[in-house]
């Protein structure tokens, strides 16, 4: 038997009496993994010390005065606690063994680290990876650039300059949990210099002429002082020290041009790079005011802090946790919150590149570009409204409301009429270029919906369409979206020389889609997929390929019924949804997942577990969605960095 605490078991027998339904199972669970830990101890782990250790660490005067004699068994270990965290820093330093005795082989290492990391009760929510905490740890991470949609939103926020399309950097690729917040995917090349110098020229060129007090002879040095001082503070997201102030006025000296000043500043990489230079020493420190300020307005704006984040930064206000609250209800009032719904939204959803998704116009005569603006603005809205609104999260699931314009509403089967009513809500976010909509000229509305053909994210026009083919629907990509954005369940690619649905023979032709499917199906090596892909797909069969109402497909009745694997059935987008509503502790976690790795920028590792587990139980007491954005905003790794001196690039 292994020891128990005893001094812990009186204070959870106190428990008992007060609450015993809750902490029996608790405190069985607590010990039997501890046991289990022990186990692996004497297994895995004692083998490598007798063989490789103990020669040093024992006897009288073992050396480090560390004695791994003490440890002949499982219950030592369990006992010794957080002693095994500072032997495993030694060796992940290659401080021990020392030089010259048996070293560790690269199994022996591995197996003694999984062993450490693997201790129950650890305290992780104040740790981050690091060489010291990780031997998978990957060593300093560089200081990113700003992605092509952050960088546009800053250089609208700072010069009013609403960035074309084509005037952009090439589009960024994505790493980590899916986003393209990661730095390791965003390299700079030629092609995002010259878009960098592009844009800096336009944008301050604009700037000026809508201000003609910033144009040459109209003001004094000493007021040009001031104004670069402060468009730079703005623009590199921290107080400007007086040599950079020097070195910037001697540009305009030269020059005598604001205007070559400003461009200067807009194409410095303290204003194109995310940077949060190292302290004089390393380890896990705390980000300053202001790093930690550049963090949260790319959280939820995508872009850079404003004159009030600045200035509660610069009096060094802005961890105390009341400020965090209402500096983020103010953030999510601000019609920059938009970009949570069309930066994270999009690309959680998967949704990123549906303005280069074109079906057919030889079968879908009414299908033009408007349509997806419309239909990727709807998606915005819904999910940035949300956050914003302090909504459910499960409304994007299922909802009794829609957010449309009139052309929208006209395509959903939803009369006209309720979007122009007064009495319905206007929701009046901007785009990323500034103007009321994106998607036609007549205003967005919330409108109710009461019969489950729509409301919520499967439903959407944005999804059916992306989930398609160019010329007809298909359950397997549907379902396949299903599982994999929505519950986050992971669906591998199909196997090799499997033939497509359209390479079936003459059956392929002649055989409804559900009876293509269904033949797919009795492969045994597309089975196991198709067989929790497929079901969820044809719940929504009443959609065409561009998000229409449909009861028939060519004069088939529509059957939109399914069953799953577990043996769950439904009919119907209504009852689908209603499925998908009793899963959504899945969804949940999978949507929690993604804004942290969105918002870290980078993937997850074991120390982020507990911002999951704090969002998940605020979103039960609260059922707020934008208790998910407070919590991130408090944690850990989202308030501190590892600085590793070692391993600085040049």
């Amino acid at each position: 038997m292994f020891a128990i605490d005893y001094r812990a078991l009186v204070l959870r027998s106190i428990a008992w009496i007060v609450f015993p339904w809750l902490t029996v199972v608790a405190f069985a669970d607590e010990n039997e993994a501890l046991i289990q830990w022990g186990k692996s101890f004497q297994e895995k782990v004692l083998p490598i010390i007798e063989k490789k250790c103990l020669s040093c660490h024992s006897g009288e005067t073992p050396d480090g005065e560390f004695d791994l004699s003490k440890f002949p068994n499982g219950e030592a270990a369990i006992a010794a606690g957080d002693a095994w965290e500072r032997v495993a820093k030694r060796v992940r330093l290659n401080e021990m063994p020392p030089q010259g005795s048996p070293g560790l082989t690269d199994p022996e290492k591995g197996a003694f680290h999984r062993w450490v990391d693997s201790r129950p009760n650890q305290d992780l929510c104040h740790q981050l990876a690091s060489d010291e905490t990780q031997s998978w740890y990957r060593g300093y991470v560089m200081s990113r650039r700003l992605t092509r949609y952050e960088y546009s939103c800053a250089i609208r926020d700072l010069t009013g300059y609403h960035v074309q399309d084509e005037m952009l950097p090439p589009s960024d690729g994505a790493g980590g949990l899916g986003f393209d917040t990661v730095g390791d995917a965003l390299f700079t090349s030629e092609i995002h210099l010259e878009a960098y110098l592009r844009v800096a020229l336009a944008s301050v060129d604009s700037m000026i002429a809508r201000a003609p007090t910033l144009g040459p002879s109209k003001m004094s040095r000493e007021e040009d002082q001031v104004r670069i001082a402060r468009f730079a503070k703005h623009a590199w997201r921290r107080p400007i020290e007086t040599p950079e102030v020097d070195r910037l006025m001697s540009l305009y000296d030269r020059t005598q041009s604001i205007k070559q000043v400003y461009q200067a500043i807009l194409l410095s990489p303290h204003f194109l790079f995310v940077l949060e230079p190292e302290p004089d020493t390393s380890g896990v420190q705390r980000l300053t005011p202001h790093q930690f300020a550049t963090r949260m307005a790319l959280l939820v704006w995508s872009s850079v802090p404003d004159e009030e984040l600045l200035t509660i930064a610069d009096r060094g206000e802005i961890f105390e946790p009341e400020v965090i609250r209402s500096q983020l209800r103010r953030m999510l009032a601000d019609e920059r919150a938009r970009a949570i719904g069309e930066n994270f939204g999009l690309q959680w959803l998967g949704l990123k590149d549906l303005a280069l998704t074109y079906p057919d116009r030889e079968v879908f005569s009414d299908f033009d570009p408007q349509l997806t603006a419309d239909a990727i603005e709807e998606t915005v809205r819904t999910v940035s409204g949300v956050f914003r609104d302090g909504k459910p999260l499960s409304d994007l699931l299922q909802s009794n409301y829609v957010i449309v314009n009139s052309r929208l509403a006209k395509h959903y089967g939803i009369d006209e009429s309720k979007v122009l009513d007064s009495n319905a809500t206007e929701t009046k976010a901007t785009d990323s270029n500034g103007t009321a909509s994106i998607a036609g000229q007549t205003p967005w509305r919330t409108v109710s919906v009461a019969n489950g053909q729509r409301g919520g994210v499967p439903t959407m026009a944005s999804v059916l369409i992306k989930a398609s083919y160019p010329r007809r629907t298909s359950p397997v990509l549907r379902g396949r979206w299903i599982l994999e954005e929505l519950l986050g369940s992971k669906v591998p690619p199909p196997p090799p020389n499997v033939p497509s649905l359209d390479e079936g023979g003459s059956v392929a032709t002649t055989a409804s889609l559900r009876e293509r499917l269904e033949l797919h199906r009795q492969k045994p090596e597309c089975a196991s997929c198709h067989q929790r892909m497929d079901p969820l797909g044809f719940g929504l069969e009443n959609y065409d390929a561009i998000g229409r109402w449909r009861t028939d497909d060519s004069g088939v009745a529509i059957d939109a019924s399914g069953t799953l694997p577990s043996g769950e059935s439904f009919s119907g987008p209504a009852e689908l949804k209603k499925l998908l509503m009793a899963r959504k502790d899945e969804f949940q976690l999978h949507a929690v997942r993604k804004l942290v790795g969105f918002a870290l920028g980078r993937d997850l590792n074991k120390f982020d577990q507990c911002i999951i587990d704090s969002s998940i139980k605020r979103l039960k007491e609260e059922n707020r969605a934008d208790v998910i954005l407070e919590e991130v905003l408090f944690s850990y790794p989202f308030q501190h960095r590892y600085y590793s001196k070692a391993k600085t690039s040049p």
